[in-house]
């Protein structure tokens, strides 16, 4: 079972990750965007690490709620609906206890849920050419019978494929989009945050 320890976590581990990370994803969004996206994803970790101190939760799926509310509320730009929206979807989505299969299911509606939010598809440029590849690879752990740590590793792993294989895209969503061929040749900031959260939910579970 998962449990809330866990998912608590879970959101030290990317809160750390992005802090780490922030000036190559602002970087990477200098590129192609607004020059903001570590900046701001930075920020948000510090709130949902300030909201779970202020109000603890007492399951997984209030950790995840409040996470993804508290990113909405305080991540400007794109970022913080589409990662809101993740973490709140993949909240609702838990049936107590929380098993392995019972979170592969919800983190693909949370993926779901992202999609329909950014209209995006995988091949876009979009952080779900991390998140959508890291979902099945999820499902597939599961199925083949890998244990926490092994299939979030496969999740990780899978992310960070989709994240490097952004770079000869052409950006088709987003601000991204309005550079045209211009996108090619540089890697989408949010499939490398992306990877960085799938990343450290596989540390957690280690």
């Amino acid at each position: 079972m998962l449990d809330t320890d866990l998912f608590l976590a879970w959101t030290e581990g990317a809160a750390r990750a992005v802090r780490l990370h922030r000036d190559r994803l602002t970087g990477l969004d200098a590129a192609i965007g607004d020059a903001d996206h570590g900046t701001n994803l930075d920020r948000g970790f510090t709130e949902v690490g300030k909201a779970l101190t202020e109000w603890p939760p007492t399951s997984p799926a209030q950790v995840l709620v409040s996470a993804g509310t508290t990113l909405i509320r305080r991540v400007g730009g794109a970022s913080g609906p589409l990662y809101g929206s993740l973490f709140r979807q993949l909240g609702k989505s838990l049936d107590a206890p929380v098993t392995l299969a019972g979170f592969a299911a919800a983190f693909e509606s949370g993926v779901q849920a992202v999609e329909r939010l950014g209209k995006a598809a995988q091949g876009d440029k979009t952080m779900i050419d991390a998140l959508a590849p890291a979902a099945r690879a999820l499902t597939q752990a599961v199925q083949e019978g890998a244990d926490e740590h092994k299939a979030f590793e496969r999740a990780a792993r899978a992310a960070e494929e989709g994240a490097k294989a952004t770079i000869p895209l052409r950006a088709r969503k987003g601000r991204a989009s309005y550079l045209g061929e211009r996108s090619i040749g540089h890697e989408d900031p949010g499939a490398a945050s992306a990877a960085l959260i799938m990343a450290a939910l596989a540390e957690a579970a280690a």
